[in-house]
């Protein structure tokens, strides 16, 4: 399994617009990508300029996540909110068994 970490530091204004569109982000993908198994999206306490937006997906392989990154939704996604975000930090991972 293909493990990808995403965390995102979005701007205290725009907190309420990113949580509505990262829900969907990760409704979709678990809807319309059946190489996607986990979309998790949790939010830590923010500094009062920035909130931490913690998602952790798996995927069925590297392909499949290359795959995610190609879709209508993520790349919708990606443009209507990076204006919101400050700092992105993305890591892969490889599940062990």
């Amino acid at each position: 399994m293909y493990v990808i970490t995403v965390v995102f530091s979005v701007y205290q204004e725009n907190m309420e617009e990113f949580s509505t569109l990262v829900k969907k982000q990760a409704e979709d993908s678990l809807k319309q990508e059946s190489e996607c198994h986990t979309f998790d999206v949790v939010i830590g306490e923010g500094d009062g300029i920035t909130v931490p937006f913690f998602l952790y997906e798996i995927y069925s392989t590297k392909s499949s996540f290359d795959v995610h990154l190609a879709t209508d939704h993520f790349n919708n996604f990606s443009d209507k909110t990076a204006c919101m975000v400050a700092k992105k930090e993305v890591q892969a991972w490889n599940k062990l068994n």
